[in-house]
């Protein structure tokens, strides 16, 4: 499979420099460290600037602002984000090289009657789509994916491997020492264009639905508890867990492995760095971070002693403030 320089331009933009010629042949997309002289690669970093002037990539995409350092090197396709052309060269290249995909469901598959699948829709698979369930138009749902009863995905999206839409949450009320189940009686929406992760699992809402927005990007071993509610355009790193009822607002982003408290909130555009435990709601934008330093074992358990007697040292230090002002 090969594509003509010419033809990634004058679908994709940008501006062919260097004396790139048009009718060259692109074998492939490749990072800058190894990309050989039929290869077209990116540079979205100015931090990796030394690596485009090693590059053999027949042709590199560069930002405006690293124009000159390109063309020191030859070719090269100037835009305004190389990241997002890079983005949508692969799309473009994932078109020629793959059939289109009909709508499908797999011979495997165990779609109930009462389901509703878009015609366009793929079910691929061992999939199981259960009572009530509806698939819109475009999506693709991978293999062995399970879509509980009642629950709704959208247009255009992509469900890989594994995952688990609609679930049991996690419902249960004390009774002398037992637990009682809580009867999960909602079901899960979600938007178009959302694409979630190998094994993530969504839990149905206890008595409303929960809700993942439109162009919602999730991970994968991601845990959505019930009730949950993702705001348009958030994206989240693998092995994140949102605990029940915690609402997350538009165009945020949870790094890997940190954790969301249930009953938060997130204002929009909140970014919460990897590993961080959010445990109390969020009103403003900015980036959050809740993490103690690694450390040898003996230093971090020195350091965890001294860190729960801040607040005592704190009383002591205002008082020790207090008696220099009163002398």
């Amino acid at each position: 499979m090969s594509l003509l320089l010419g033809h990634i331009v004058d679908a994709l933009g940008g501006s062919l420099e260097g004396g790139a010629v048009a009718d060259t042949t692109i074998s492939r997309i490749a990072p800058l460290e190894v990309a050989g002289p039929g290869d077209l690669s990116f540079l979205s970093n100015p931090r990796y600037q030394q690596q485009l002037a090693a590059s053999r990539a027949a042709c590199v995409i560069v930002a405006p602002a690293m124009r000159e350092v390109a063309l020191a090197r030859g070719p090269c396709i100037v835009a305004d984000n190389p990241y997002v052309y890079f983005a949508r060269a692969t799309q473009l290249w994932r078109q020629h090289t793959s059939p289109a995909v009909q709508g499908s469901v797999h011979a495997s598959a165990v779609v109930d009657p009462s389901a509703h699948v878009h015609p366009t829709a793929v079910v691929g698979p061992l999939c199981v789509v259960e009572r009530g369930a509806r698939i819109g138009a475009g999506t693709v749902l991978k293999s062995r994916v399970t879509v509980g009863e009642d629950c709704h995905i959208g247009e255009r999206c992509i469900v890989h491997a594994g995952v688990v839409i609609g679930a049991d949450g996690f419902g249960f009320a004390p009774e002398k020492g037992q637990w009682v189940k809580i009867e999960q009686l909602g079901a899960v929406h979600i938007g178009d264009d959302v694409e979630i992760g190998a094994n993530t699992c969504i839990d149905r809402g206890a008595l409303q639905d929960t809700v993942i927005e439109d162009g919602v990007k999730l991970d994968n071993l991601i845990q959505v508890g019930h009730n949950v509610r993702i705001g348009k355009h958030s994206a989240m790193a693998g092995c994140v867990g949102v605990a029940g009822s915690a609402t997350i607002g538009a165009h945020c982003t949870v790094g890997g492995g940190a954790i969301v408290l249930g009953h938060l909130e997130l204002a929009d555009n909140v970014h919460i760095s990897a590993a961080t435990v959010v445990t109390r709601s969020i009103t403003r934008p900015g980036q959050y971070t809740g993490m103690f330093p690694i450390d040898d074992n003996a230093r971090w358990e020195k350091n965890a002693a001294t860190l729960k007697q801040l607040h005592s040292l704190r009383e002591r230090i205002k008082a020790l403030e207090q008696a220099l002002k009163a002398a």
